[in-house]
């Protein structure tokens, strides 16, 4: 028999945990903070991005967002990666995907240290997920396992 599985509310307590783990890490003097960045106008990705940086909001992460157009050359991209990765109030780095043609998705990705990359799509992540370390995964199917390990 089907079982509908009540994603929301497993969002929520997701939300509530992490807000109370921000709340602990700002209790030490530390505020965490994501870096999104997003190059063009794709309608799709703006609202992904919109909600990555109100879902900051409800759980107390500062974001901080960079648009770039279109037309930023490769060097200049990969100029903002490697700044914030030396940021210390930046300890995410969030590169909106796909981006726009004529850029190289795979050549920005590598200037995201790979302790900042949320997205889990470094070599270092992708690699210690294979071996079954602990590592950074792709959000997509870590919420899909979420899902999952609730139902058992």
């Amino acid at each position: 028999m089907a079982k509908i599985i009540d994603g929301k509310a497993l969002a929520q307590s997701i939300k509530e945990n992490i807000a109370l783990e921000v709340a602990a890490l700002k209790e030490k003097g530390v505020t965490p903070g994501l870096a999104v960045i997003l190059v063009g106008d794709d309608p799709a990705s703006r609202i992904y991005v919109r909600n990555k940086i109100k879902a900051c909001g409800e759980v107390g992460i500062r974001s901080y967002s960079y648009e770039l157009p279109a037309d930023v050359s490769q060097s200049q991209l990969e100029g903002l990666l490697e700044e914030l990765g030396r940021e210390e109030k930046v300890q995410g780095i969030l590169l909106q995907l796909p981006l726009p043609k004529g850029l190289d998705s795979v050549s920005a990705l590598k200037k995201i240290p790979y302790e900042k990359d949320v997205d889990g799509f470094s070599a270092e992540n992708i690699g210690k997920l294979a071996l079954r370390e602990k590592c950074t995964a792709a959000c997509t199917p870590l919420g899909i396992m979420k899902l999952l390990e609730s139902e058992n």
